[in-house]
């Protein structure tokens, strides 16, 4: 994937996220759930689209 891709992807999430935090009215607990929510799942995203999420994922911990 484009590396442009990914930062327009990333620009529209952080300005989606934003409006919600800033005009939807909520819980501060149930805000910062959705703020972990979105980064968890972005960041899974970023990975699988620059192809590191499978060794990732395939890591092993050895004794």
């Amino acid at each position: 994937m484009p590396l442009i891709n990914i930062v327009v992807v990333l620009v529209v999430v952080g300005v989606v996220l934003w409006l919600i935090n800033s005009y939807i009215p909520m819980a501060g607990s149930i805000k910062s759930i959705l703020n972990i929510v979105v980064v968890i799942a972005v960041a899974v995203w970023v990975l699988k689209a620059v192809g590191m999420w499978g060794s990732i994922t395939s890591y092993r911990f050895t004794q």
